[in-house]
């Protein structure tokens, strides 16, 4: 296979001392049953295994490569990625994530039907220290500015990515990928989400988001605004703001004081009284 010609996709993988994982997700890779990809791997000055484990795969597959970078970041390393890729889309996917074999696949397929398509995205599994489904909600881009609703690894145009300006190389502690979504989709571009769980989330107790403070958060999503305020200020008001808190607010009050509640408090009420009894 002649690699430059043939590359419609080009996954791109930020490596940082992921080499315990590495193999699972670069073997969903080789499982795809689409072949016309080319894998870039950027190994972000691990000092672990991560250079044997990717070498490994590049001896056996043409379609991967690897490239070794001093430690800069996430967004530093896919941006360098994307700009050593041959492909018409890029698929970013982190080295402790899996895809499921048919995920390039359908994701091109619906790509290529709708040339006004500039993002999709699926549902997930979750595994690792916890497993289960994660259902995205609908995509709509108010909902976006309040909370990201995509993960890292959708497929998108490169053109798309040039435009946009890649990835913010500032957002060293996190969130890179919500403030990129933001960049990308801001005048209205489509996106649409396969309602099938074909993307794998590693969960880990030590993950960079899970691991995120109160205070790194705040700060993390005061920066997302800051960047990104003239689109802020033009989708959201304080009132509409202070009503929403209502709403949440009323919910929360609701759930709290729900029937399935109260009947759990009085299938208590007996052995509670026995408590008493017997202090």
């Amino acid at each position: 296979m002649n690699k430059t010609e043939n590359t419609i996709v080009s996954i791109i993988i930020p490596a940082y001392n992921y080499g315990m994982f590495l193999s699972e997700c670069l073997n969903s890779v080789l499982a795809q049953t689409y072949s016309q990809w080319e894998c870039i791997i950027i190994d972000n000055g691990s000092t672990d295994n991560t250079t044997e484990v990717a070498q490994s795969f590049v001896s056996k597959d043409p379609r991967f490569q690897y490239h070794f970078t001093e430690q800069k970041g996430v967004s530093f390393a896919r941006n360098l990625a994307v700009s050593l890729s041959k492909g018409e889309f890029i698929f970013p996917l982190d080295a402790d994530d899996k895809i499921a074999p048919s995920c390039l696949q359908k994701a091109i397929a619906i790509m290529k039907q709708d040339s006004g398509l500039s993002l999709v995205y699926c549902d997930a599994q979750l595994f690792g220290a916890t497993s289960g489904t994660w259902k995205l909600p609908p995509y709509s881009f108010r909902e976006l500015l309040k909370e990201n609703s995509i993960f890292c690894s959708a497929l998108f145009r490169k053109s798309d990515f040039l435009k946009a300006g890649g990835y913010n190389v500032e957002m060293v502690e996190g969130f890179e990928d919500w403030d990129f979504w933001i960049r990308m989709l801001k005048n209205g571009e489509k996106v649409y989400k396969i309602p099938e769980e074909l993307f794998y989330y590693r969960i880990r107790e030590n993950s960079r988001n899970s691991s995120l403070d109160k205070d790194k958060q705040i700060r993390l999503r005061k920066k997302i605004v800051a960047n990104h305020r003239e689109l802020y200020q033009a989708n959201f008001d304080l009132a509409e703001l202070i009503f929403e808190n209502y709403v949440l607010n009323h919910e929360l009050r609701s759930m709290k004081s729900s029937m399935s509640l109260k009947l759990g408090k009085k299938m208590l009420a007996p052995l509670l009284f026995l408590k008493k009894l017997f202090k």
